[in-house]
């Protein structure tokens, strides 16, 4: 065996298929032999290589020259590299999308890595005797999994086999695999969406609407607090969870009952999925909400602002939260106010006054609104354009208001008088309440800097106010 180049630097070539990368290797050799560092996750995630988390090592060892193996694309990501010997390597993007079909090949030695995507058809052939072979897997392997197959003489495929196909070593399974034309191509991975019967759940499936990468569940189809929700899935189809589930009975979660449930679904049911998105590489979509602050602060609140919850719900969020951090892949999106389908404020107010009834409403609390329609938007944005990983203040935009404000604004929108809305503070309001009221911020306005940063406007509050009174007439 013959390496090829002593001690080149560690560097990625792209290829012309999407996420198919070609490593060099640094080897240092001497007369008694070579070294070199195989996988060296610091190195070399620092120097681009996704962080794809192996779990599995394989070795093929070849005897014969010619020995010829493939074109297989298996349900995982692949370190492929060579022990000893040296082959040629051959591989077919077999993903849905525009690049299927296509072609690479290489020579691998010792010197030499790639990383394969799932989804791409990989297949070597041997060019010296005792080749060892050697791929790390991010999965297990598993008698069930799904892989697609190409065959090696495909004719639209057109690989220039070092040694001619008739003259080589290769298995009866290989040689029937179907030609380009024949194969289903490998499906993108999918976007989870949990608790898609709340309001954030609706307003994600009109967001991405007939999508077929996105797949919706609701309690009753997936649990996140059952004891076997971590086998729930074979997590590894999954590319995203959006978790738009959560208790938000924030004065029941203040009793005994409220409180256990408030727990089991913001926290108990959060590091479930934390712990499966960090184990599969998925990248987990987590929302927040401003009652992980304590309200006391002057100005808006930034994404760095110390966490002080008031109540158990805030509590709960700001467990969550944590949790959620600890996964390499993350977005924390923590909204405000948040109104959708269903019951809310901007409903009740419109109902009052359609009905002839002047309230009082808390003068003393001021935020803004956010609009499921924006979070599910914002979402979306956010792993488009790929933002890097973090949390990410998301509300409607301009001037913060009071309860009242807004109560006011209703009235006007809906053609009745504003003036049927009086002002009080929120320890009058709760005053005759029956049973634990939790306490809110005063202060629930988010610093919004962020996330335009990278690319998003968030809609003015007034704008989705008028717009959401019009769908309620409509």
């Amino acid at each position: 065996m013959t390496v090829t180049e002593y001690g080149k630097p560690l560097q990625p070539t792209p290829t012309a298929i999407p996420g198919l990368v070609v490593w060099d290797l640094p080897v240092h050799g001497d007369s008694r032999g070579w070294f070199k560092e195989n996988w060296q996750r610091e190195k070399m995630t620092a120097a681009g290589l996704p962080d794809f988390g192996p779990v599995q090592n394989n070795v093929s060892f070849n005897d014969a020259v010619g020995t010829t193996r493939g074109i297989h694309a298996e349900p995982w990501d692949k370190w492929v590299s060579v022990a000893t010997g040296r082959v040629f390597g051959a591989w077919v993007d077999l993903r849905e999308g525009p690049t299927f079909g296509t072609v690479f090949t290489t020579e691998l030695d010792p010197s030499k890595a790639i990383f394969v995507p799932r989804g791409v058809g990989n297949s070597y052939q041997t060019l010296e005797p005792d080749t060892a072979y050697s791929y790390l897997v991010n999965d297990h392997w598993s008698a069930e999994a799904k892989y697609t197959f190409l065959n090696l003489a495909d004719e639209t495929a057109a690989i220039a086999w070092p040694i001619p196909l008739d003259r080589a070593e290769l298995s009866a399974k290989d040689l029937a695999h179907p030609r380009l034309a024949e194969v289903r191509p490998v499906p993108a991975k999918k976007i989870l969406v949990i608790g898609a019967n709340g309001q954030l759940g609706r307003a994600l499936q009109a967001e991405y609407g007939d999508d077929g990468t996105v797949e919706y569940t609701d309690r009753a189809t997936l649990d996140i607090t059952s004891p076997d929700f971590e086998t729930a899935r074979h997590w590894r189809d999954y590319d995203v969870i959006i978790n738009a589930a959560a208790y938000t009975a924030v004065d029941r979660a203040e009793t005994p009952a409220g409180r256990v449930d408030a727990w089991a679904a913001n926290v108990t049911g959060v590091a479930a999925l934390s712990r499966v998105a960090t184990a599969n590489g998925i990248t987990l979509v987590h929302v927040s909400s401003d009652y992980v602050f304590d309200g006391t602060q002057e100005g808006a609140y930034s994404e760095d602002a110390a966490i002080c919850p008031l109540g158990v719900y805030g509590q709960t969020k700001a467990a969550g939260d944590a949790l959620v951090a600890g996964v390499p892949r993350h977005y924390v999106v923590r909204t405000s106010w948040v109104i959708g389908e269903g019951g809310n404020f901007v409903r009740t107010m419109a109902s009052l006054a359609e009905r002839g009834i002047d309230p009082k409403v808390v003068a003393d609390q001021v935020g803004r609104l956010t609009f499921t329609d924006e979070i599910a938007r914002g979402i979306r944005h956010l792993l488009t354009v790929g933002a890097p990983y973090g949390t990410y203040n998301l509300t409607g935009s301009g001037e913060a208001a009071s309860w009242a404000d807004i109560a006011r604004d209703v009235y006007r929108l809906t053609g009745h008088d504003a003036d049927r809305v009086s002002p009080v503070s929120t320890d009058e309001y709760f005053a005759s309440a029956n049973g634990p009221i939790s306490p809110r911020p005063r202060n629930s306005v988010l610093d919004l800097a962020k996330i335009r940063a990278t690319g998003f406007e968030p809609q003015p509050v007034d704008v989705g106010l008028e717009r959401y009174i019009g769908s309620l007439d409509a």
